[in-house]
C-alpha cells in the first residue's frame, strides 16, 4: 500500500514536533517559515525547486 503525503504536512509535523519536544520557540518556526515564504518569490526559486527535486528522486532512486 502506497500513501502520498503533501511535503507541507510532512514539514508541519516536524514542526509541531520541534515546537513540542525540542522547546523551539514558536515565533522561530513563524519567522523560518515567512523566509521560505518570501524566499519562493525571489530569483532564486527556480533553483531551490531544481534541487529538492533532485535531492527526492536521488532518495527515491529514480534515475533518468
Amino acid at each position: 500500500m502506497t500513501v502520498s503525503l503533501p511535503l507541507v504536512l510532512v514539514l508541519g509535523f516536524f514542526a509541531w514536533a520541534a515546537i513540542k519536544f525540542l522547546g523551539v520557540r514558536t515565533w522561530i518556526v513563524v519567522l523560518i517559515t515567512l523566509f521560505g515564504f518570501w524566499l519562493s518569490h525571489t530569483f532564486l526559486a527556480p533553483a531551490i525547486e531544481s534541487g529538492t527535486r533532485s535531492g527526492v528522486s536521488v532518495v527515491n532512486g529514480l534515475h533518468d
